[in-house]
């Protein structure tokens, strides 16, 4: 109803979309999905070819020829894109479980157990915590985010990624229920996961590890997460002591100018009616440009002799300026 509400401008189906969820109650916050337990419907890895569990192309365009279709031109149906199924229906590990194993990769970080940050319900504030960083994210615009995480690559950035692994799937949510003393799934929805390992560090007192950049967004939109690890990895700067030079580094900077809902209101309001504003500017203009052309003419004056021969009149006109 909003995309076709707002003709197809999706930015703008965003805003509705989000004052709409203003006016319903809140009745519950769900449990953490647990994308290792995902309806797996396309899972590629970039650093494991045998990778346990199975490669699962899925829907892609990464291996089609970008020729234009001349039967798209008319009505019919589409074809579906290639795809193969798993080697086999094993379990299916995040590799960066299987990096982990071997204590080649950070961890997930300890979990101090309180409430995750909110940022529907509290203002954005700096700095943010993690958590409220990648809800940022990934309520962020693509391309903006697309444009930093493909600076990183080119050295605006302390990046040299590799994709661990992109996992695209349906997840149950589910919410507690007092009254039941145990979790019931509502519903599922489907996300993509990206797990971006990144370039290792390590000290005397700590064993070189890979570090990672974490993307989780909703539907398939395997670019989007892939961008948002990228940036999440930059962000991540000061934990490994490195040195902030990049935009995709500066926490402020991205956050405050990735969510395309913000950014869209703040660029068209410039279309609005500013009369009064350009007319108080106009006035001003005038008043500057005309006290600056009386005491131009004061001070250009006396270079108008320059190259003058003498006795030509040029001290009668000095006397005179």
């Amino acid at each position: 109803m909003a995309v076709r509400q707002s003709r197809g401008d999706l930015i703008e189906a965003i805003f509705l979309i989000r004052a709409y969820r203003t006016t319903l109650p809140r009745f519950a916050a769900s449990r953490p999905i647990d994308t290792g337990k995902m309806l797996i419907e396309r899972r590629i890895s970039a650093t494991y070819k045998d990778l346990p569990g199975g490669q699962l192309l899925g829907p892609t365009f990464d291996y089609t020829h970008r020729l234009i279709e001349p039967d798209m031109a008319e009505d019919g149906a589409v074809p579906a894109p290639a795809s193969r199924q798993p080697a086999d229906d094993g379990p299916a590990p995040r590799v960066t479980d299987i990096l982990g194993d071997e204590a080649l990769i950070e961890g997930d970080g300890p979990d101090d157990g309180g409430e995750p940050a909110d940022l529907t319900r509290s203002p954005l504030a700096f700095p943010a915590s993690r958590d409220l960083r990648l809800q940022a994210l990934a309520r962020g615009d693509e391309g903006f985010l697309l444009g930093l995480g493909y600076s990183t690559q080119r050295g605006y950035g302390r990046t040299h990624p590799f994709v661990g692994e992109i996992r695209i799937g349906e997840v149950e949510v589910e919410v507690d229920l007092p009254e039941f003393g145990f979790a019931v799934t509502i519903g599922r929805v489907r996300v993509t996961e990206c797990q971006m390992v990144s370039q290792f560090t390590g000290s005397k007192d700590v064993p070189p590890k890979f570090t990672r950049g974490y993307g989780l967004v909703f539907g398939q939109l395997e670019r989007k997460a892939m961008a948002m690890s990228l940036v999440d990895r930059a962000l991540r700067a000061d934990e490994f002591d490195e040195e902030r030079r990049a935009p995709a580094q500066d926490e402020e900077f991205v956050l405050a100018h990735s969510d395309n809902v913000q950014a869209t209101g703040f660029v068209e309001h410039l279309k609005l009616p500013h009369y009064v504003d350009f007319q108080a500017e106009i006035e001003l203009l005038r008043r500057m440009k005309g006290e600056h052309g009386g005491a131009g003419s004061a001070d250009e004056a006396p270079h108008s002799d320059a190259g003058r021969p003498s006795g030509s009149g040029g001290a009668e006109e000095d006397a005179k300026t």
